[in-house]
């Protein structure tokens, strides 16, 4: 449950009560700080800490000072974050909770690269920016130049500017490639030639149907026919495309209020909020909930609306090593014992931050783990569902529903309607907290307008999101989309079309990760992820890969540095519900071809040398 935003800890230190020795690193911290610093044991000496060796429970976690204990706030004797459940941890059996894992929900790949292919790739990377230097100053392109203004900073990185030009445009063909049909099972491309070396394009005037597995329309809801189509067709002749004002002025629309309202009923809590814009549900949002005094560990791998966002909130930032849980202990350990930077005062919250999918790595969350730290030390969860809403989980509900988890146990819900429903959109979803915004300060607006009612969570955002206040309400076409595709999925139309489609994901999810297991390359992330990375490594290869398969009619997006490390170049295949097992077959024999050609069988992995059904596993258990 979210306790209080804005309040900071009442207590901060309290009196030790019990003798007991102390070990561990941690404790050759303390002992270094408590030489330096006074701030805590006035006047006690080292070496009458160590005479009076006791130790207080701060979340678990032992101290040593013998006097008083910085313990971010959540010690026994006084309130945490205001909230009266937090005064001490639980024992009853929802905080020792276990949940029922089956191992193949963590059976994740991360295999690491060969040493000569990490060699080879750093060997041509550095060819290409040897050549790119030697283009540079041999010849002078024809594109626009920033003039050197006396007493103006340039308003351009140089490195950047020579990466796209001399290193990306190599490969520019391979990006940013417009379609002309709906991003179904299939899409349309314009074609497009280049005769300046990928410094322009020109179009054709043909066009190419491709097999797509680069679209997120993971349960197959880009469609121009069928009842989502229809229901959005007749929104739009009652309401028009734009409500042409935000949520707080002229822009709320009956739809909207209609669609928070099943968007919390369908993840299982009490309320939520509806944005415009998935990207901006986070970066517009994160700086609502936690600002300067807040700490903020966030998963390297977390993506750029994230990591925007949170750049944004003032708060600090820490990063903990891909679903390392253990990692995560740590940096929450030492942040309750050491407090802020500089002053060791108690961080006001702390906000563990990860996805529910990882959109570049494919791998899932270790939710039931984390949300077992979060009880102990008292910290709030924010998980970021844009990739597993609606793609993940027996009944689609995502990561929750996937492991069979109280979606309630989850401070904030954050999701998008860009993938899983064929529209647009983000959310915010979470319980029903009372006094989320009492304030110390009884003059302040905000108290004023607590006074009014009982905040929630989604109340305050209403009022204090940018994405909310400022920004266009979402359109009431794509509302609806998002309507009738969460009716569908939720099984409220009366048909079981959503359960056939989250059991084809499911299927089709399966049967190409081991399929491409089977022929020898390498793939990251989680086996019942519908995001599938195909590690190329060479940034060469992402370029020959994309091309050849898009000769063959299959359409690809490939990734590489600087969205993903040098060492890891991948194409990045997101599979749908709508895809059929002929297709993927097509698929998987162009891939094995190629695989000879191009060189991309590094796996080192013993390969199944049985066929492979085409089957998910929950349907034979």
């Amino acid at each position: 449950m979210v306790g209080d935003w804005r309040r900071r800890p009442v207590g901060r230190e309290r009196q030790v009560e019990s003798q007991v020795p102390w070990s561990g690193t941690i404790g050759t911290r303390i002992e270094a700080m408590a030489t330096t610093s006074r701030r805590t044991c006035v006047g006690t000496t080292l070496t009458e800490i160590s005479e009076t060796e006791q130790r207080i429970q701060a979340n678990g976690i032992t101290s040593r000072l013998g006097c008083r204990v910085n313990n971010n706030g959540y010690a026994k004797a006084h309130p945490a974050n205001g909230h009266p459940r937090f005064i001490r941890e639980s024992k009853d059996e929802k905080e020792n909770r276990t949940y029922p894992i089956k191992l193949s929900k963590y059976n994740e790949s991360f295999e690491k690269v060969p040493f000569i292919t990490a060699a080879l790739t750093h060997f041509g990377f550095y060819i290409l920016m040897f050549l790119g230097f030697i283009n540079q100053l041999l010849f002078t392109p024809n594109v626009a130049k920033e003039r050197k203004r006396k007493g103006y900073a340039p308003l351009y990185e140089n490195f950047e500017q020579f990466y796209l030009r001399y290193v990306y445009r190599r490969v520019r063909d391979c990006w940013n490639r417009p379609i002309c049909s709906v991003p179904g099972a299939t899409v349309v491309l314009k074609d497009r030639t280049t005769n300046d070396y990928g410094w322009t394009f020109e179009f054709t005037g043909t066009e190419t149907k491709c097999i797509n597995l680069g679209s997120y329309n993971y349960l197959g809801f880009a469609e121009s026919t069928g009842p989502c189509a229809e229901e959005s067709i007749r929104t739009l002749k009652k309401f028009g495309c734009s409500s042409c004002s935000s949520r707080l002025e002229l822009g709320s629309m009956p739809i909207h209020n209609e669609l928070e309202q099943l968007t919390a009923r369908f993840l299982g809590v009490e309320d939520a909020i509806v944005f415009g814009m998935g990207f901006a549900t986070n970066t517009l949002n994160l700086p609502s909930l936690v600002s300067a005094g807040s700490l903020v560990l966030s998963d390297e791998k977390n993506h750029a609306s994230v990591i925007l966002g949170l750049r944004l909130s003032g708060a600090i930032i820490r990063v903990f090593k891909h679903n390392n849980v253990k990692h995560l202990e740590d940096c929450l350990k030492k942040a309750i014992l050491l407090g802020q930077q500089n002053t060791g005062e108690p961080w006001k919250k702390i906000i563990i931050v990860v996805e529910g999918i990882y959109s570049m790595e494919g791998s899932i969350v270790h939710l039931p783990e984390i949300l077992k730290l979060k009880k102990k030390y008292k910290a709030y969860l924010y998980l970021d569902e844009a990739h597993s809403t609606g793609a993940i989980g027996k009944r689609g509900r995502g990561i929750c529903d996937y492991y069979d988890v109280d979606p309630r146990e989850v401070d904030i819900l954050m999701g998008t309607f860009t993938k899983s429903f064929g529209s647009a959109g983000g959310y915010i979803a979470g319980t029903k907290v009372a006094n989320i915004l009492r304030n110390k300060h009884k003059n302040t607006a905000v108290h004023l307008f607590n006074s009014a009612f009982l905040q929630t969570l989604i109340n305050y955002l209403r009022v204090h999101s940018h994405a909310h206040s400022y920004a266009m309400s979402m359109s009431p076409p794509i509302a609806q989309q998002i309507i009738t595709s969460m009716k569908i999925i939720a099984g409220e139309d009366g048909t079981d079309a959503g359960k056939k489609r989250t059991k084809q994901l499911a299927r089709n999810t399966r049967y190409f990760r081991r399929k491409l297991n089977q022929i020898g390359v390498i793939t990251y992330g989680n086996e019942n992820s519908p995001v599938v990375p195909m590690l190329v490594y060479l940034f060469s290869k992402i370029g020959s890969v994309v091309r050849t398969l898009t000769t063959r009619n299959i359409a690809t997006v490939g990734v590489g540095f600087p969205a993903t490390p040098l060492m890891e170049g991948r194409i990045r295949f997101c599979l749908s519900a709508a895809h059929t097992k002929e297709q993927l077959d097509y698929v998987l024999k162009n891939i094995e071809d190629i695989s000879g050609t191009l060189g991309l069988k590094y796996s080192n992995k013993p390969r199944d040398p049985n066929p492979i059904e085409y089957y998910s596993d929950s349907e034979t258990e």
